[in-house]
């Protein structure tokens, strides 16, 4: 063909071109004067090193002087850099060393080096060692052309003299480096076909047995001289991939890799677990495999391109689980390996941290999926041991423990809470051995998570995610008996750190465990049994706020049945107790319980109302029948009622006020089960001595009876109780799901007490603090059906917030949620009001207002119960603007929030939506100016896109006005801001003011260059001002 003739041709020219270099280079060593020193380091080179033979082939006579001169070059630089330096003056800088080559020498060394591999050691190689001539370079295919047949005679014969001269090369530092660097493959590939290949006997033209052996010592020194990551990946790649790929269907067999020989890929992976188990392998075989992909030294920008290659991550992780057969046993390999994988985990460098925790989480999974028992041994009880260390200080005497005496640094809890949230929550493979493991810990974690509850910790997000994903994990009956052992209800696996361990706020914002100061035994026991009760209520509290995130799957209505059962039985403790002697402190430390008991049920009922209350009806009010029916047995009895059947006969009835002010949508059927309370209710409103309890006993039951037609004041004021407490403490720390029902009247029924007048109320401004009642009033006037009135409440609450009143602060969820859901009011006097309101209530709660409207801002979730309309989320919009015009330059802490949530509403299916987020884009980056930072590349590229692309005028009309507003919002300071993309921005304004056919968004693109204009204009030709400077010299 034409290509192989023009191969040929260029072969020709090749061959001679060396040929003629070959006799002027004897030709000048034997005629020119000039040349004898040159000559006589050759032939003293040659004498020294007999291993290169002559052959008549012109390429090997090339390829041997050539590497004659290297090695007299080697020769050269050793003697200079013995030679004694000139003396230097103390003031001039200190000289380069003698043997060091200038840039245009190091070229030329690196050109012999490259013509020494290229034809002396390449073209000898067997088909699969190493990587082709022909696949590397066009210039490959011309060298095997020139090295025909005829020259391979004797190979091995050439080959080992190159290897030997390359190496001996390489002894010299300097010319090692460029050696190593570029042909380090190569050089293995020659050294392992010499040392190991099944080849040919010396008399058959192989090697013998001691040139073989001086092969595989020079593989191994050098192997172990070399950057052990770049060992690996040279090995890797003269492994070869695997032969299922090479003769895969969908590849030409023209450009297919012969596959490597077997005695090459055994050889390959025995080297390469011999670099595993070395120390230090670990690290030097994941850096190996992902440096590849820019994860080294060198990564640059393309090492967030390699984090985001999981694959390979895996890859590497799976390597690091399977146990070689170079290892003596499985033990022994874990015991080498798994302290340097969890060493992969305390990596701080930005550029391999990602890769490297990614594969030691990998690693750390399959681990406990093949090899459970080592797995627990080596990974997950070192990983573990900081918290378990918490645990086990109660073992330890006393004497070894002086006060304040450190048990856990800051750093090791830190690292150690990190990790195991990357493995067990980050992994996310639930298993019985993880979750038996983090079973272990879990009230070191729950405690470490209320501590930092009370302090400013980077540590409370990962312990509340490890916590959540335990609890969500594992079986619901092993959850539960957690939570109680969390809640010190009842003994339990799970183990509270002791009295004796405290945590202390670490000054780097971590948390450090160490001793207690005060340890002394003769403390007061009043003192010591009321310090426990706090304690104990606080996590309490903190239990419930976590149960709060766990309410989609029923964990938290289950645990409140839990709770139910121990306190019925309460209250026969405290009659026995009347009857039998009891040490003080015990007597005392039982009632504390029981009221703790009390306690802890009543917290959790307040969040139990908002999620779980309707599918746990039943139970609910089998749990009401029963504490009616025992509080009339002990009233009837004439023993009186004690003091835990009075506090749950009170919690009892007000969850059925509750329950009847409108907590819950009762069914008929719901009715009838509230029937077997009416009874109960009569007995105990005829019998108990309180006439507040008789009063609201007989209102339920009237209340029962009319299935809800007539409420008395008193359900309505204990209802009130009930559902104020959860809006204030609960709803605090639960996301609201979005309303079902928007109606006025449902609405306020879940936040307000029923009403005992339908008449419209209006608030009038006042200048004095509103008090509670009348504050309840205006919120009910927030839900009227006329208009005015409506709106004239909205503003008034917008006034309260203003004056920062403190009825109004106290009940910010409360006002949000009015704000919110009067948006959706298709009046704009109403839903403007709820705007202004809004943007007040953001001046004392920003990082609560903000993420709730960019959340009702956002794309509607798929099964979300109701989606918000097109017009309420432009709503929504117009209030986050007014938010971050009252923000000011402190938005730059939502920045991220406000320009993606913007982006994305760009990209939204209704056009009106899309203009009108990039109005409120446009606005935005207005505000931003100089904190506009690296976002403006994602902003332009959204507009330029949106400007070619959209298809509605009005979204294209809107982008080209974000840049006017762009650009005059930043004026002299835009060429600063917007360096980066000032020209596409230009390029995108030419293009609209060319091909665009409406007028408006032509007007808009052509202010914009205007704008450009001048901004350009004033920066090129600035004013003169006229101005004299006098300066005071000293």
């Amino acid at each position: 063909t034409g290509q192989g003739i023009f191969q040929e041709t260029k072969g020709a020219a090749l061959l001679e071109s060396l040929r003629s270099s070959v006799a002027s280079l004897e030709e000048k060593l034997a005629q020119d004067p000039r040349w004898d020193g040159l000559r006589r380091l050759t032939i003293e080179v040659s004498q020294k090193t007999p291993l290169l033979p002559q052959f008549s082939d012109v390429p090997w006579t090339f390829t041997r002087h050539v590497l004659l001169l290297l090695l007299s070059l080697k020769q050269s630089m050793v003697l200079l850099a013995a030679a004694p330096s000139p003396p230097q003056t103390p003031v001039s800088a200190p000289p380069l060393s003698p043997d060091t080559l200038s840039v245009a020498q190091e070229k030329t060394v690196r050109a012999a080096l490259q013509f020494a591999v290229t034809l002396g050691l390449c073209p000898f190689l067997l088909p699969g060692v190493g990587l082709p001539l022909d696949r590397r370079t066009e210039f490959g295919a011309v060298i095997r052309e020139v090295v025909s047949p005829g020259c391979l005679v004797n190979t091995m014969s050439k080959l080992y003299a190159t290897c030997t001269g390359l190496l001996e090369v390489a002894q010299h530092p300097l010319l090692g480096s460029l050696v190593l660097t570029r042909h380090l493959g190569d050089l293995l590939a020659g050294l392992c076909q010499l040392g190991f290949c099944p080849g040919r006997r010396k008399r058959e033209g192989g090697l013998t047995e001691e040139e073989q052996r001086s092969c595989r010592e020079a593989l191994g020194g050098l192997l172990d001289r070399v950057y052990q990551p770049l060992v690996v990946r040279e090995l890797l790649i003269l492994q070869g991939g695997s032969r299922q790929g090479c003769h895969s269907p969908g590849r030409e067999s023209g450009h297919a890799l012969a596959p490597a020989p077997s005695w090459l890929r055994r050889l390959c992976g025995q080297l390469l677990s011999e670099r595993l188990l070395r120390p230090g392998g670990v690290q030097a075989v994941v850096r190996g495999i992902l440096e590849g992909a820019g994860a080294g030294a060198m990564g640059g920008s393309s090492a967030e391109a390699a984090a985001a290659d999981w694959q390979k991550c895996d890859a590497v992780a799976r390597i690091l689980s399977s146990c070689p057969q170079q290892s003596l046993s499985l033990e022994d390999y874990c015991q080498q390996v798994c302290p340097q994988v969890l060493q992969l985990f305390l990596f701080r460098d930005q550029l391999v941290a990602r890769q490297f925790q990614r594969v030691a989480t990998t690693a750390v999974l399959s681990m406990a999926r093949e090899h459970p028992e080592q797995a627990q041994r080596h990974l997950l009880r070192p990983l573990l041991e900081p918290l378990q260390r918490c645990l086990e200080a109660e073992e330890m005497p006393l004497e070894d423990l002086p006060p304040r005496t450190v048990l856990v640094k800051e750093e090791e809890l830190g690292s150690c809470v990190e990790n195991v949230f990357k493995v067990y929550v980050v992994g996310n493979e639930p298993s019985n051995l993880l979750l038996n493991s983090l079973q272990g810990v879990l009230g070191v974690v729950f405690s470490l998570w209320c501590f930092t509850k009370q302090n400013v910790s980077f540590l409370r997000t990962p312990c509340q995610e490890i916590l959540l994903w335990f609890l969500e994990k594992s079986e619901r009956q092993e959850a539960l008996s957690v939570l109680e052992g969390l809640a010190q209800m009842r003994r339990s696996s799970v183990r509270l750190p002791p009295l004796l361990c405290q945590f202390q706020v670490g000054s780097e914002g971590g948390v450090m465990a160490a001793v207690k100061a005060d340890l002394s035994p003769d403390k007061d026991e009043d003192e010591a049994l009321y310090q426990k009760v706090s304690s104990e209520q606080w996590r309490l509290e903190q239990l419930v706020g976590l149960l709060s995130h766990c309410q989609s799957s029923g964990l938290a209505g289950d645990f409140f049945l839990r709770c139910l059962k121990p306190v019925l039985h309460m209250s026969l403790w405290e009659r026995n107790r009347r009857e039998k002697t009891q040490s003080d402190a015990l007597s005392r430390f039982k009632k504390s319980q029981n009221f703790y008991w009390v306690a802890s049920l009543a917290v959790i009922q307040q969040m139990t109302l908002s999620s779980c209350f309707a599918s746990l009806f039943v139970q609910v009010v089998e749990f009401v029948a029963a504490t009616l029916q025992r509080a009339s047995a002990s009233l009837s009895g004439g023993s009186g009622a004690t003091s835990v059947e009075d506090q749950t006969l009170s919690m009892a009835m007000g969850l059925v006020a509750a329950v009847m002010g409108g907590a819950v949508q009762l069914k008929s059927a719901d009715f009838a089960a509230l029937k077997r309370l009416v009874p109960l209710l009569e007995e105990v409103s005829h019998l108990h001595p309180e006439p507040v309890i008789q009063e609201l006993a007989a209102d339920l039951r009237i209340t029962i009876c009319t299935h809800g037609a007539f409420s008395a004041g008193t359900v309505s004021s204990a209802a009130q109780t009930t559902l104020g407490k959860r809006c204030a403490e609960a709803e605090a720390h639960t996301n609201r799901e979005p309303s079902e029902k928007p109606e006025s009247d449902i609405a306020a029924s879940r936040l307000l007490p029923p009403p005992k007048a339908t008449e419209n109320r209006s608030a009038s401004p006042k200048d004095t603090p509103c008090s509670a009642v009348d504050f309840q009033e205006l919120l009910l006037s927030a839900y009227d059906p006329d208009i005015p009135t409506r709106a004239a409440t909205l503003r008034t609450l917008s006034r309260l917030i203003k004056q920062r009143d403190p009825e109004a602060l106290k009940t910010q969820e409360t006002l949000l949620k009015v704000f919110t859901e009067n948006l959706e009011h298709e009046d704009s006097f109403v839903y403007l009001s709820a705007i202004q309101g809004m943007a007040l209530l953001s001046d004392a709660f920003p990082d609560r207002v903000l993420p709730c409207l960019l959340a009702q801002y956002g794309s509607p979730q798929p099964g979300a119960p109701k989606a918000a309309t097109v017009e309420t989320r432009m709503k929504v919009g117009e209030a986050l603007m007014r938010v971050t015009r009252r923000l000011g330059d402190m938005v730059f802490l939502h920045r991220e929030d406000l320009i993606h949530a913007f982006l994305r509403g760009a990209k939204d299916p209704e056009a009106a939506l899309r203009a009108s987020s990039l109005s409120n884009l446009g606005e935005l980056c207005q505000i931003l100016r100089f904190q506009l930072g690296l976002v403006v590349h994602e902003v332009t590229s959204c507009l330029t896109s949106i400007v070619k692309t959209d298809r509605e005028v009005e979204v294209r009309r809107a982008a080209v006005h974000v840049v006017v507003l762009l650009l005059r919002g930043l004026s002299e300071e835009a060429l600063e801001v917007l360096r980066d993309v000032v020209l596409d921005l230009y390029r995108l304004l030419k293009s609209v003011v060319r091909h665009e056919e409406d007028g408006a968004t032509v007007l808009h693109a052509q202010l914009a260059l205007e704008e450009l204009d001048g901004i350009m204009r004033r920066l090129l030709f600035p004013p003169q001002a006229l101005e004299k400077k006098i300066q005071v010299l000293p």
